[in-house]
């Protein structure tokens, strides 16, 4: 072989090898899998999209978030699991929380937070401090304090104008022991299911309505399958993006990129749920469903048996409760 064909021949071969050494590095890069329920367009995949990018625009090449949503690794309950086993990385769970603790159900306390503005100092003097290291002695790390939002009613008996109105109406609530009560307590037949088996539950009937936050309700298309959309925002609900046994595998310096930007996006994700909740009345109207306001005022009268027992039965419960109410102050 020729002098000029074997330098050829060694070029590539290096190019060859610097090739496969590349793919190995490519390959080889920690992928932090976060699953969630929420379907494409929801808050929960907005928030979550968002995160991400910020995420691994500071990460570079040392690790990247991949976002699964839609229920891809498994509803709530499957994704707590999952985290516990160190199988998924992150997830965003809410209501589900309360199977964690029961402190947690402070935030299923109906008419509790006001506005946005009292959620965020929730966040700060609440859940971050009191709820964040109840949750980490269960294997659980809450990383940033998220929304879920506020909840409405939709069904396919009637408009919910008073609690009366939901005597004998099948609700489809997430898992947790207060919101079964709550509603109990309005004298619906409320029955605890998974996000991703609700829309053929209204479909076939099986339930006659459910209570969700609007970019929920509409990025799942329950309107398509429900008659009426009643405003009572009876209960705001966080999310809370949240590791599990996994987080101790990170880098310091990659735990710290996770936790602090989870934290720093915060506001972010407030102001855009505020964004959405303004659009969506809007696109819920045009799409046929009847949308009417409830009267709160009626509701609140209906759910004080469901703050006494919470104080009774959960720990610091009403301590938890008078903490959170006496942020509003300024709202």
């Amino acid at each position: 072989m020729s002098r000029s064909k074997m330098s050829l021949a060694k070029t590539l071969l290096g190019i060859a090898a610097a090739t496969l050494l590349s793919a190995g590095a490519a390959s080889a890069q920690m992928e932090i899998k976060l699953g969630h329920v929420g379907a494409p367009g929801s808050l929960f995949a907005q928030s979550a999209d968002l995160y991400a990018a910020k995420v691994n625009a500071k990460l570079g090449d040392k690790a990247k978030v991949v976002v699964y949503g839609s229920s891809q690794l498994g509803g709530d309950g499957e994704l707590m699991k999952k985290l516990k086993l160190g199988t998924v990385d992150l997830a965003l769970p809410s209501t589900v929380m309360t199977s964690v603790a029961p402190e947690f159900g402070v935030f299923e306390m109906p008419y509790l937070v006001q506005n946005r503005d009292h959620a965020a100092r929730i966040a700060k003097d609440v859940t971050h401090p009191i709820l964040g290291p109840i949750a980490e002695k269960a294997g659980y790390r809450i990383l940033g304090v998220w929304e879920n939002g506020y909840r409405e009613i939709t069904n396919n008996k009637r408009p919910i104008v008073k609690p009366a109105d939901l005597e004998g109406v099948k609700l489809r609530v997430p898992g947790g022991v207060w919101r079964v009560k709550m509603f109990q307590a309005y004298g619906a037949s409320p029955s605890p299911m998974e996000l991703k088996e609700v829309f053929v539950a209204l479909q076939t009937g099986v339930m006659d309505g459910q209570e969700n936050p609007l970019t929920q309700i509409y990025s799942q298309k329950f309107q398509e399958v429900q008659k009426y959309l009643s405003l009572t925002g009876h209960v705001y609900t966080p999310a809370y993006l949240t590791a599990g046994a996994s987080w101790a595998r990170f880098p310091a310096d990659v735990q710290k990129i996770l936790a602090d930007t989870a934290v720093a996006v915060e506001p972010e994700i407030l102001k855009l749920a505020a964004k959405l909740d303004g659009e969506l009345i809007d696109k819920m109207k045009s799409s046929g469903i009847q949308v009417n306001q409830a009267d709160k005022a009626a509701f609140v009268a209906a759910s004080k048996g469901v703050y006494e027992d919470f104080a009774k039965e959960v720990p610091k419960g009403k301590e938890l409760i008078d903490k959170s109410l006496s942020l509003a102050k300024g709202s």
